[in-house]
């Protein structure tokens, strides 16, 4: 059984290698991590502990279709990390005999052999303004299981420390795909056209620090893209 939070969409994906993809979601709960400023707190939080749905993977995909119909044939499942349930398994196995591809985001601290199955993996280790530290030969560990197959790395930006942070994840997986993506600082911001405003200066910032370091020639610095669409709505 996997505890699920929500099943949406389908949308876009806002963030990573896959941003812009039309996905369905599957967001799972529970988290090692406890970022500082983490957009989906309620998956470890305890806030929203009265909707978790203990599903298995032939719920999941029936609810999937409900929502969905015949619209869709990505899934991209989030959380909270999704790498601590080896669960998981069983519902990537379905979604192979189904025609349907996957994506992944975890923060690299832990391993699962059903990484193998996922198409799109985006290792997303959190830089210091996360409060959280990196564990990098558990973070080598994973990539060198995953080397040969569709991953990449991630780190979301906040300021001028978590930059140099990027820089030496960077520096040290030099082969791997690398993406730069503007934090979002203001997650309790309601207006929307506001918060969009100052998304686009921070991902302006973030541009003009990038493009003239030649430590930063192999790099696509991306938005939060559902951020800049929906602002700080759920679920979508």
């Amino acid at each position: 059984m996997i505890p699920v939070l929500e099943i949406f969409g389908p949308t876009v994906q806002g963030e990573g290698a896959v941003i812009g993809r039309k996905t369905m979601f599957v967001r799972t709960a529970g988290c090692d991590y406890r970022c500082s400023w983490c957009d989906s707190a309620f998956t470890w939080d305890g806030s929203a502990k009265e909707d978790i749905r203990k599903m298995t993977p032939g719920e999941i995909y029936e609810e999937l279709c409900r929502i969905g119909g015949d619209t869709f044939d990505h899934v991209t499942i989030s959380g909270g990390n999704p790498a601590l349930l080896p669960q998981i398994a069983g519902l990537l196995d379905l979604f192979k005999e189904k025609g349907i591809t996957s994506a992944l985001e975890t923060q690299g601290t832990k391993y699962q052999p059903w990484f193998h199955n996922i198409d799109e993996l985006t290792i997303s280790p959190k830089p210091p303004s996360s409060g959280m530290k990196t564990d990098f030969e558990k973070l080598a560990f994973i990539l060198n299981e995953v080397s040969g197959q569709p991953a990449s790395l991630k780190v979301v930006v906040f300021n001028e420390e978590d930059l140099a942070y990027a820089k030496t994840v960077h520096q040290r997986f030099p082969e791997v795909p690398f993406y730069l993506q503007v934090g979002n600082d203001r997650l309790d911001e309601v207006d929307d056209s506001r918060l969009l405003v100052h998304l686009a200066k921070r991902y302006e910032w973030l541009i003009n620090a990038v493009m003239p370091d030649p430590d930063f020639k192999r790099v696509r610095v991306l938005p939060q893209l559902h951020t800049f669409v929906w602002g700080n709505k759920k679920g979508v």
